[in-house]
């Protein structure tokens, strides 16, 4: 996790904080992640954290997919791919109706990534859907 903050030029949270927000959750039932490595052996260089909650609209949980991670030196692998399949499969098995996620719309390599591994960005006509969000 601490990774990806780098990745986006984050200074904060800071590593302590991280781990303080990343342990409870380790425990949780409603948080699963998975890591990867780009081949067999190799250490660990993605990370997918899933989120789930019960849903009015399916009678089932929705899973969120909170953060997808894929170090540069594992990009091309086929690693962001794989943790994705697995994130599918796993929401999949929890009975799961559906998985949505946020993305930057300036990062269309992203948005590309995830529309071929089924993803789509107009999933509730009519109109765009937004994302909305307040600090508190």
């Amino acid at each position: 996790m601490a990774a990806f903050r780098d990745w986006w030029g984050y200074a904060e949270p800071a590593d302590e904080a991280l781990r303080a927000s990343v342990a409870p959750l380790l425990g949780d039932p409603a948080t699963t992640f998975l890591l990867g490595a780009p081949s067999p052996g190799a250490p660990h260089a993605g990370v997918c954290q899933l989120r789930f909650r019960p849903s009015v609209w399916t009678g089932a949980d929705d899973c969120w997919l909170e953060d997808l991670y894929v170090d540069e030196t594992a990009r091309r692998t086929g690693l962001g791919r794989a943790l994705v399949e697995a994130a599918v499969d796993h929401a999949r098995a929890r009975g799961c109706r559906r998985m949505e996620l946020d993305v930057n719309e300036r990062n269309t390599t992203a948005i590309a990534f995830y529309r071929s591994v089924g993803f789509t960005t107009e999933p509730k006509p009519p109109g765009r859907t937004l994302f909305v969000a307040r600090r508190l």
